[in-house]
């Protein structure tokens, strides 16, 4: 299970509610509203503190519905939570735009504000690098929106560590001082970020956030070599985007995993996210269990 210090090291992802990430052919496929709130009760009620969204998952309406489920709670409790979302990833910019540009920014900052009904984003992050729009330009953009107070903290995701270094080489002494957090893919079957990345980033004080820590759900034990994927599962969904966990190799670490676990007596999900929580550097890792059971099954006690 568990306990205090690792609950505070986890966030809540809200990545399914209204879809499954950012790709408009996948809204269709996520978490209904009544149950991302359901989700939400839940992840306060086990200990979480920390949530974390983007403009562009559901196209918009993730970042409603924890807004919805923000304005219902206590100001003690929104005070003290931190609230994280992104900007930047291609589907959320119209034809002709650059989706880092000071002008797309400025736009979808104001109705991140507006949907989540807060007045400052505690942790804003560049959802993907931009290659068509020069790092000045976008850091200029979010210098603004700190002076502004829009703004607390803001970080980079699915960043390189060239990408990293050339934010902090930027950013200049100001800006840099906001600049506290980076977010990448980091799982038992992904983890190319610990041979430099987050030995940089633990180096430079910088806090590397591992999303998809159970590999869109191939460490949880539920998929099978050769077996169809589960109806309804994210695989079934988004074959692409889980094709490369899909390998023999893969599976044969899922199977030391299985037994590992076994041997422990504990979940496959719960090693899986012991592993990643265990990884030297790391700061924290997401969640975004998509039923009330599943959180037991990731270690949570029962509350």
């Amino acid at each position: 299970m568990l306990d205090a210090g690792d609950i505070e090291r986890v966030v809540f992802g809200c990545g399914n509610f209204g879809g499954i990430g950012s790709s408009p052919r996948l809204r269709g496929a996520g978490d209904s509203e009544d149950q991302a709130l359901l989700l939400l009760d839940h992840a306060r009620r086990v200990g979480i503190r920390r949530f974390d969204t983007a403009n562009t998952y559901g196209g918009g309406a993730s970042e409603t519905v924890l807004g919805r489920w923000l304005r219902a709670q206590d100001a003690s409790f929104v005070q003290s939570a931190q609230i994280a979302t992104k900007v930047g990833n291609p589907h959320g910019c119209p034809p002709g735009e650059r989706p880092l540009s000071r002008g797309q920014i400025v736009h979808h900052l104001d109705q991140s504000l507006r949907r989540l009904g807060v007045e400052r984003i505690g942790l804003y992050y560049v959802h993907e690098f931009d290659p068509s729009t020069p790092l000045d330009e976008t850091l200029g953009a979010m210098a603004d929106a700190v002076a502004a107070g829009k703004i607390d903290r803001f970080g980079v995701s699915n960043a390189s560590l060239s990408d990293v270094r050339g934010v902090r080489e930027t950013a200049g002494e100001s800006l840099g001082s906001r600049f506290e957090y980076v977010q990448n893919e980091y799982n038992l079957l992904a983890t190319a970020d610990d041979e430099e990345l987050i030995p940089y980033c633990a180096e430079q004080r910088l806090r590397y956030t591992a999303f998809s820590p159970l590999a869109g759900g191939f460490l949880t034990g539920k998929y099978r070599s050769g077996e169809e994927a589960p109806s309804g599962s994210r695989f079934a969904h988004a074959p692409e985007v889980c094709a490369r966990y899909a390998t023999d190799e893969s599976f044969a670490a899922i199977g030391r995993l299985r037994r590992s676990a076994d041997e422990r007596h504990e979940t496959m999900a719960e090693a899986a996210l012991r592993f990643v929580l265990d990884t030297p550097g790391v700061d924290a890792l997401i969640i975004a269990p998509r039923r009330i059971e599943h959180f037991a099954s990731l270690g949570f006690g029962p509350q």
